[in-house]
Parts: C-alpha cells; structure tokens; sequence
C-alpha cells in the first residue's frame, strides 16, 4: 500500500493556473500556480520597465515572467509524463539590514511504496523510501495527488528594503546580468525549485528521525566518511551526528561523482601556518564573495591584530569597524580582526586603507567549517577569510610570539571534494535547519547552484561543466526518458514510443489496447517497425500476421482482435504503389 506524506501546509489564496507552458519533446510540463492575493507579490500592479528580456510591465508581470523563466528550464532538462505544479508566491521572509533568507521551498508532499511504471532506473522504486511528488509522480507515471502541487516555493518579497538586506533587491532580467548587489530572481528560483524536485532529504537533521522510520531516496546517497555508512543505513544518533560532522558527509551518486571533475577547479582554501611551531599547520578557511580571490601563489607574511577605537560603530577595539589606531603595525602584513557590529566589507576597507595584505575575521561564534563573507565592495582588493572561533583564538593567543602564515589554495585537491573525489555536503557544526545537509559544502568552486547561498557568478546552467545539479537529479531518480514511457533511455529500445491508448494501423482504429512491453516498446511501435521495413505491401500484411500471431499466443489480444488486426493491415496503404 503506497504511504503518503504532507510536508508542508496548505497556502491560502490560490488562483488559477498561469502561464501553463507547453513543453518541447522529451521535456516536463512545469506550470506556476499563483499563491498571492491580488494587488500584492505575483499581482502587484506597481509599474515597472522591461529588462534583461523580462517583457513585464509591472512588478508582478515580471516576478512571473522570471519564475516561469526559471520553471521552464526546469522543464527542458527533467522528463516526466505528468505536469509538475509550483505553488508560488511572494511573502516576508526572514531579515536583517545586512542579510536575509531569499526564499524558502519544499516539496508539497512525499510519496513511498507506490507501483513504478516501466523499467525506472537502475531498478522498481525501492520500498519504504520517500519521493519528492513530482518525482513519485514520475516514478508511477501517473499523478499520485491529483489536483495538488508538487512543490510550494515562497520568495522575499521584502528584499531590498532598508531592514532587508538593504540594496536592490532582486533582478528581474532572464539575462543572468545582474547589477553589482542586486539577486538574480532567476537564479534563486532555479535553486528553491531544485529542493523541492529532489534536492533535500526529509530525516531531522537535529535527531535523526526519519518520517515513519522510512528513508528517502536523497539519504541513500548521503555517505559518512567517518562511519562509511550512507544515512540509510544508520540510527537515528547516528544520522543526527553526520549532520554536523563538517567535511565527512559526502555525495556518493554515480553521475554527480563522474561530473565532478569537469565542474569543480583544483585549489582548496586554507591558512598555513608556519611558526611558531606550536600552532603550525593548515587551517580551514570560509572564503569571501568580495575582494581579490584567493590564487595558488598566496599572500605570505606576519599576522598582526588590527586595533581600532571602541565606541558606537564597534564596542571592541579589535572589531575593525572604524579606521584603525595601530595602522603601522598593520601596514604590509596579514591583519586579524574579530567578527561583530559592523559588516564585513567594512572591515575589509579599514584594513585596506591600513595598508593590510589580507584580512582574517575570527568568528565570535561556535562552528565548523568556518562560513563565507558575504557583501559586496568592487573597490575592495585584498583577500579576505574568516577563521572559527576556536582557531581565532588558538592564532590570537600566539601572536605575541610571531606568527607567521600564508594564505592561499591547495592545489592539491579540487574545491569541494573529498581525497576520493566524492563531492561534500553542507554539514555544518552546529546544525543549520534548513540548510544542513540539503546542500553542497559552500567550499566548491566553481560555485554551485544548490550552495546554501546563491552566488553572484552563477549562470542560469544545471549541467556539467557548470553546474552538477542535474547530476544529482538523476542519480535520485530523474532519469533522462527521452518518449516519457517510464524506460530510461539507457533501457529502452525504442526511443520516441508511440504510446497511444488504443493500437492503430495506418490510422485505422482497432480495439486492441496499446501494450507497453519490458523492452520499452509498445505494439504501435512494431506496427510501424513493420511498416517501415516493408518491400510491399504483402511483406507488410506477412509481417503483421507474425505480431498478431505472437501476440494471441502471450494471451495479449484475442482471435478476433487477431483478425481485426489483420484487416486494418490489409486496408492499410502501407507498400502500395501512389498511381
């Protein structure tokens, strides 16, 4: 009996289908269901001028248009014989002046132990397993929830404001050319969408427990380096600890594994410390999306405090958010400052005009691996990283002695896999609900989409070179069916199946039903097999009699189908002559 899950609650409001698009062929159909009450989100009249290629003349013809931009490439790389719904809208989302949350997503509803259609890929559906709705859909080749959503997605409709990540906001343009500061619309959506078709597991990442004890088809890639054990087949204490044991959770999928090489460059993050020789060694470091990257060669030298004053921008005299008191000690070598107060680009700038070579920000909180830096600044030129707390301190306490560091890339190893080359997943210490696990380590590069924060060199690709996010689909269960006959095209024999209901020779009707076989053909397609090797038209009528005959003897069709069949085959022009 199939078990079904609810995963998030119902929205209010819903309105009819928009901008339904029709999919090319071998593609999903992914439709938008407008969640938003009018004159407000997707409905908001405000006007607005055309950009990027978005022809929208207000705000909420334009988020449309972008999230319809965005569900159509979603279309055009999955195949699934059933439309794929996005409950959308536009709400408030988590805030600050200096960051937010872009938008949250899910899938509306999980599905285990229902029936697969066809041959699936690499096997049946396996029991006890959840599936994401549109991939449980497209698993049974049938819609399991009619009428409902597959995906819920809801974007931050107060980006931009002075209390939301204060800036422009988000870009409406389908060009992926987003201004300096702005968020690419396109790009978020691309992203919230791909949790909700698969890309997110539903144990707790804070216990462990799994929905009904069952695991989900995500999990059973999620691969422990430490225990060597996948979250399937762990308890519920020990899928609890692999959330939070940082750079040991990897991606064991076949094609996300293959795709790796061609999408992730050589070149890990580190701070290498060389004296003294107490805290000598590598350290991780969290890179930042300002300033100058970092590059094999590296920035070698001293590490200096940077001291500023202590007052209304910054209660601490090492927080580095006024012009700094000490900027001689600083000048020409690699300054540490402590996080707090202010923003990091601030920081970066007071130690730049010290004349600082890079800057190290020691977090002021417990966690592993050490997070990004997040703002913008192009006149920011010097590299920047942050350090955890715990390592800040472990420098902070040797510098009377001399510390000296590099700072640089491991050339080593490509950014964003293990020594085996298996791709790491966020598990950040402590937990981050939300973000935990469902995502790749923020460490990769190039950047990747499903990042657990959208970066601004991300295009508007999901394959490799760029990206490896389709790699993932389909080593879950989203795999490439060319005639959506519920045969991967790896096990199909016949490619672009006729998959009418009823069979019928050279367009005359019979009442044969239109078997699909083990091989992924179905009888239309040796009717028109047959038709095609044909010399005339008495090969074809022989060549017909063959199939009935084979086909009454499997107890498929009966004698007067048999016949009937032989009749269309003989009305048929199939073979004649054109006078």
């Amino acid at each position: 009996m199939a078990a079904f899950l609810r995963l998030l609650p119902a929205v209010t409001a819903v309105a009819a289908l928009l901008l339904a698009a029709a999919p090319a062929y071998a593609d999903a159909t992914v439709y938008l269901i407008n969640g938003d009450a009018p004159g407000v989100g997707l409905n908001d009249p405000s006007p607005r001028a055309p950009v990027g290629g978005n022809t929208g003349t207000t705000l909420g013809q334009q988020r449309l248009i972008a999230l319809q931009h965005a569900a159509d490439i979603w279309g055009s790389q999955l195949d699934s014989p059933v439309p794929i719904g996005l409950l959308v809208s536009f709400g408030p989302r988590t805030c600050t002046a200096t960051g937010a949350v872009l938008a949250s997503a899910g899938a509306w509803n999980g599905f285990a132990n229902f029936p697969s259609a066809g041959g699936g890929f690499p096997g049946p559906v396996q029991s006890d397993t959840w599936h994401h709705s549109a991939l449980a859909d497209k698993r049974a080749g049938a819609d399991l929830e009619p009428g409902e959503p597959d995906v819920i997605a809801i974007f931050n409709v107060n980006l931009g404001q002075p209390n939301c990540f204060a800036g422009p906001g988000f870009y409406y343009g389908l060009d992926s050319n987003e201004p300096a500061g702005a968020t690419d619309l396109v790009a978020v959506a691309l992203h919230e969408f791909g949790h909700g078709l698969g890309f997110a597991q539903f144990a707790s990442v804070t216990t462990g427990v799994e929905p009904l004890g069952f695991t989900d088809v995500y999990g059973l890639h999620l691969l422990d380096t430490t225990t060597m054990k996948t979250w399937e087949q762990m308890t519920d204490a020990e899928r609890a600890a692999s959330a939070i044991n940082s750079r040991k959770v990897v991606w064991d999928g076949a094609e996300v594994t293959a795709g790796a090489p061609s999408v992730l460059e050589f070149g890990v993050p580190l701070l290498t410390v060389t004296a003294p020789a107490g805290i000598a060694g590598s350290y991780e470091v969290g890179t930042a999306s300002f300033g100058a990257p970092l590059t094999a060669a590296g920035v070698a030298g001293q590490v200096v405090l940077a001291l500023d004053a202590a007052n209304a921008a910054g209660p601490s005299t090492t927080d580095g958010c006024t012009p700094l008191t000490n900027a001689a000690a600083v000048a020409g070598r690699i300054a540490l400052v402590d996080r707090g107060t202010c923003g990091f680009i601030v920081k970066a700038a007071n130690l730049q005009a010290a004349g600082a070579i890079a800057m190290l920000v020691a977090d002021n909180a417990p966690g592993a691996p050490p997070a990004g830096l997040g703002g913008v600044d192009p006149a920011l030129t010097i590299p920047s990283v942050r350090l955890t707390i715990t390592d800040g301190a472990l420098i902070k306490a040797q510098l009377a002695s001399g510390v000296v560091a590099r700072l640089g890339l491991d050339m080593t190893r490509r950014a964003g896999t293990d020594s085996a080359g298996r791709v790491l997943m966020n598990a950040p210490n402590p937990v981050v609900p939300g973000s935990s696990i469902s995502h790749w380590d923020p460490i990769a590069f190039k950047n990747l989409l499903m990042e657990p924060a959208v970066n601004p060199d991300l295009t508007h690709l999901l394959v490799p070179p760029r990206d490896l996010t389709l790699a993932l689909m389909h080593d879950i269960g989203w795999f490439p069916d060319a005639d959506n006959d519920g045969f991967a095209d790896t096990l199909d024999e016949c490619d672009g199946s006729d998959l009418s209901e009823m069979l019928s020779v050279d367009g005359e009707a019979t009442t044969i039903v239109n078997v699909l076989f083990a091989n992924g053909c179905t009888m239309s397609d040796y009717v028109l097999a047959a038709a095609a090797a044909a010399k005339n038209h008495g090969g074809f009528v022989s060549a017909i009699a063959h199939l009935g005959n084979a086909w009454r003897s499997a107890g498929l069709i009966t004698d007067s189908q048999r016949a009937e069949l032989q009749t269309a085959a003989a009305h048929s022009s199939v073979g004649k002559k054109k006078k």
